[in-house]
């Protein structure tokens, strides 16, 4: 699967995992774990939590980045729960990419009214 069909997959997820909550109010840890579920009920492949060691001029590093979601080894996802969006989200996340030589990521704040106003793709190279 390309990054991009991943992509609308873990859109379609995230929307039903809003709806299901009802929206807004609960921890990003909540929201995390519910797509991670919901991912697994679709049959993508998830893993959360996954620790990235950074290396720094040749020197790995003692505390590791950790990646919130990565979906078929391909598409990373960052999940929020912002009361509204904040463009340091986006940056990080093409920091996260830059680091792991992935191509594409998502940002999907739960925190929004409407969760299609909650999603932003970030692109590195693709």
């Amino acid at each position: 699967m390309t990054e991009d069909e991943l992509s609308n997959r873990i859109i379609g997820a995230a929307i039903e995992v809003h709806k299901e909550l009802g929206g807004p109010g609960l921890l990003e840890a909540v929201y995390e774990e519910c797509l991670c579920d919901e991912l697994s009920l679709r049959s993508i492949p998830v893993e959360r939590q996954i620790p990235v060691p950074i290396v720094y001029k040749g020197k790995k590093l003692k505390k590791p980045l950790t990646l919130d979601v990565l979906v078929g080894d391909k598409v990373i996802v960052e999940a929020k729960a912002a009361e509204k969006h904040n463009p340091i989200f986006e940056i990080q996340l093409l920091t996260y990419l830059r680091l792991t030589g992935k191509k594409l990521g998502l940002v999907i704040n739960f925190g929004e009214k409407r969760i299609a106003d909650g999603i932003r793709r970030v692109v590195n190279g693709l």
